[in-house]
Parts: C-alpha cells; sequence; structure tokens
C-alpha cells in the first residue's frame, strides 16, 4: 500500500541517486534508410502546436509540452531537448494531461482540479531534477518505432534515455508498457502514430511511466 505522504521524498530521493544516460544519436549510413529519409518534424513541435498553454481538455499534452519547456528553460543543455530535434530519430511515449493528474494525485493523495494546478502540483513534489529524469524514461532514442512494430514487439524491452528499460506487453491490439513500479497500474497505449512520417514518433499513454519503484 503507498504511504501517500512519503511517495514525493521517495521518488526525489531515488531518481537523484539514479545515473542519467542518454544513447548517443547513430553516425551516418552508406545507404540511407527509409527512417533516414522521413521528414524532420520533432516532437517538441508537435506538442507546443496549439501554443503553450493550458485547457480543458485532459487528453491531450499540454502538462507534458510544459514539462519539457520547464527543464529546458532551467536546464538548457539537458538531454530533455532531443525531443526539438527533428533529425534525430526516437521513439516517445507520450503520458496525457489526465495521466499526469493521476500521478498527481498519488504524490499528494488529492487530484487537482486543472491541468494549471496539476503541474504546479508535480513541479512541488517533484522538481526540475526528478521531472527530467521522468521525461527522459519516456524517451527510446535512436528508433523510429511505429505502431505496426510495436504490436509485434510483445516482451520487448526497450531501453530508455534515462537508461532504464520498459518492457512492451502486447495482447490482441493492446498494449500495456511495464515499468519500474510492480505496484501501481501499467500504462497502456491509448492512441498511436503521433507525428508519422517523421523520424520521431509518439504514442500516447494513459499513464505516466515511472522509472522506480514508489
Amino acid at each position: 500500500m503507498i504511504r501517500k505522504h512519503t511517495v514525493a521524498a521517495g521518488l526525489t530521493a531515488a531518481v537523484l541517486a539514479a545515473t542519467t544516460t542518454v544513447a548517443a544519436a547513430p553516425g551516418a549510413q552508406a545507404a540511407p534508410s527509409t527512417a533516414d529519409r522521413a521528414g524532420r518534424t520533432s516532437l517538441a513541435a508537435v506538442l507546443a502546436a496549439d501554443g503553450h498553454h493550458f485547457d480543458k481538455n485532459w487528453g491531450d499534452f499540454d502538462i507534458l509540452d510544459q514539462a519539457v519547456s520547464t527543464v529546458l528553460k532551467e536546464k538548457p543543455k539537458s538531454p530533455v531537448g532531443v525531443l526539438a530535434r527533428g533529425k534525430v530519430r526516437l521513439t516517445a511515449f507520450l503520458p496525457t494531461d489526465r495521466a499526469f493528474r493521476q500521478l498527481a494525485k498519488t504524490l499528494t493523495g488529492t487530484a487537482p482540479k486543472t491541468e494549471r494546478a496539476t503541474f504546479k502540483a508535480l513541479a512541488k513534489a517533484a522538481g526540475v531534477d526528478v521531472i527530467e529524469t521522468v521525461l527522459l524514461y519516456h524517451v527510446v532514442p535512436g528508433k523510429t518505432l511505429g505502431a505496426a512494430k510495436v504490436l509485434k514487439s510483445d516482451g520487448a524491452k526497450l531501453t530508455t534515455a534515462q537508461g532504464g528499460t520498459v518492457t512492451v506487453r502486447v495482447k490482441g491490439s493492446k498494449v500495456t508498457l511495464v515499468d519500474a513500479d510492480p505496484d501501481l497500474r501499467n500504462p497502456r497505449v491509448v492512441a498511436t502514430n503521433i507525428n508519422k512520417g517523421n523520424r520521431q514518433i509518439g504514442h500516447a499513454i494513459d499513464r505516466v511511466l515511472l522509472p522506480l519503484d514508489l
């Protein structure tokens, strides 16, 4: 059973004790692959397409966009910046605003009423360094994994930019991602192929991936 009053402190201590690593982008190839010739629109640009603001749609990515922007403002050289470099191939699992609200409820014991309040609660409970690490745990560098590839990846362990792994579980057409927390419900993919046709592709998930056992 989760002790809500100690979760935030445990998250901060454990994440900051971990070593954050980012896989290097693959070098140039003599014969460019299809992925190399793909478009170069970044996922950061997609997240910010409707402007950097909060709204009442819990199914989009305003909190994720704000999290990325906040990390890069505080730490301009953060590896999170790879999300803004459309030339770099990667796959990202993108938590919806509702997913972040659920995390805020887990950390604080209360579900915030607005997206803005949700982000403020997370920033207060975790801090920029932890948010950075959690974001990197959602990025699989060097690979453009479309929905078709993900559906054929049952049991695969994906190495993330944070250094940890996420295991793919596929049952029929449903995809679940197994993170480092064995107690909380694992995130499920709820939308696929965001930014399709580009080197960076995303899939929406209904929970935030956690790089450690809370």
